[in-house]
């Protein structure tokens, strides 16, 4: 579990390929690894991976992550070249605050950046979601404006969603710019997104109680609600 506040930025230094996946090597990144043990979990631009190497002091402490083809698929990982720096954010501990929101780094897709435009000191950006396959549904259900998202394992507060054109909007202050890696991206380049967990979990539940044998008695409040909603906006009579 993660909180989708990013610790540190580390570097792309090395990228191995084979037909299996991709062995990436994160170098600049001694802050993180103080308490590091072969196994565990950091979320790269927001992708859950494993630590299988690493070393404190070489290169400003590295580690190495394996990325299986269906992480690849996924995520923008397979984008990233030699040099380009990624969000890091270790698993969270029980003793530390909560102060992003439950980030699972499991990434659903990506999105493309449309654009990016000043506001103040501040930075907003739109970004379109792909076109939903049976696979690969639409996440647009779960997106909502107030509500939150990991954008590359950062967590964010969404201000504007589309539904038509697939697309939403985040803004990002000054403070945030300088601490992760989205306000250097471009028009055109893609981010890993992960929607808000919750939202699945509820809508499972709803979709089960309606399908189950509760469904009768949902599908009744469901419609009491309705009708007392209609009667109040004066488009039903009492």
């Amino acid at each position: 579990m993660f909180t989708g506040l990013i610790e540190h930025l580390g570097t792309v230094s090395a990228i191995h390929r084979d037909d299996g996946g991709c062995t990436l090597t994160i170098s600049q990144s001694a802050p993180i690894l103080v308490d590091c043990h072969v196994g565990d979990s950091i979320a790269v631009n927001g992708a859950c991976l494993t630590v299988i190497e690493f070393d404190t002091e070489r290169d400003g402490g590295y580690f190495k992550i394996w990325l299986a083809n269906e992480t690849l698929s996924r995520t923008d990982l397979g984008d990233r070249k030699v040099g380009d720096q990624v969000n890091l954010e270790r698993a969270m501990g029980a003793h530390v605050r909560f102060g992003g929101h439950f980030v699972q780094a499991h990434v659903d897709t990506t999105a493309t950046i449309l654009r990016r435009a000043l506001d103040g000191d501040s930075l907003r950006l739109w970004f379109q979601l792909p076109e939903p396959t049976p696979e690969r549904p639409s996440l647009l259900p779960y997106i909502i404006p107030k509500g939150y998202v990991a954008i590359d394992g950062a967590s964010l507060t969404i201000t504007s969603v589309d539904d038509a054109e697939r697309t939403f909007g985040v803004m990002l202050i000054q403070h945030t710019q300088q601490k992760i890696t989205l306000g250097r991206k471009v028009n055109g380049e893609r981010v890993n997104i992960e929607v808000d967990m919750v939202g699945k979990y509820v809508e499972k539940s709803v979709l089960a109680a309606l399908e189950g044998g509760g469904g009768e008695a949902m599908r009744k409040c469901v419609e009491r609600i309705v009708e007392e909603t209609l009667v109040k906006k004066g488009i039903l009579s009492e």
